[in-house]
């Protein structure tokens, strides 16, 4: 027998032992916890804004991680570089997929689905010009707590203002707001 063989043998032994000690979903967790956002903000960038496709590849890359967490937890170094190169190929491969499938006839339900969706445009529209007519301040605090979904204290700290001012504002605003929908008839009074 080859004395090389006999050797590298108990060498992947040792190493299997030493990185099986990883507790996977610690692993994950930390994973998560570490680089969630900063996946998801990447993934989303490749997925031209595509905010729930992006996180379904950070879960995707999450499963590969956890089959990986013995391997990868003894390499801590190499964790970030190999979650965004999975993630990275995750959405090639969700692009190339997209290319190559035939485009569908759209079945009769889903014509529904784009009235729905041209209603909603239109909504959405009369709501953006609507918030033009409140004031600056008013219109900060929206855009942080509902567009961005900023917490309370989070919109105070960026505004630089106490809890109790966003609270007041955010009130006004939505007020001010619903006001200014009824009377172009979007919503009820």
């Amino acid at each position: 027998m080859d004395a090389r063989v006999t050797t590298s043998a108990p060498a992947r032994m040792r190493a299997r032992h030493i990185s099986s000690d990883v507790d996977c979903d610690a692993f994950i967790e930390e994973i998560y916890d570490q680089y969630g956002p900063l996946l998801v903000r990447y993934a989303t960038r490749l997925l031209d804004g595509d905010w729930h496709r992006a996180e379904d590849m950070i879960q995707e890359a999450a499963t590969r991680a956890w089959k990986h967490a013995r391997f990868l937890g003894a390499r801590r170094e190499h964790v970030r570089p190999w979650l965004y190169t999975v993630v990275k190929n995750l959405v090639i491969d969700h692009h190339r997929a997209r290319r190559c499938r035939p485009l569908e006839q759209a079945p009769a339900q889903e014509l529904d689905a784009v009235w729905d969706g041209l209603e909603t445009t239109l909504t959405s529209h009369v709501i953006l010009e609507a918030l033009k007519e409140l004031n600056e301040q008013q219109r900060a605090v929206i855009h942080l707590m509902y567009y961005m979904e900023c917490s309370v204290a989070q919109a105070a700290e960026y505004l630089g203002i106490p809890p109790g001012t966003v609270k007041s504002r955010a009130f006004y605003a939505i007020r001010a707001l619903r006001t200014t929908l009824a009377e172009r008839g979007v919503v009820g009074q």
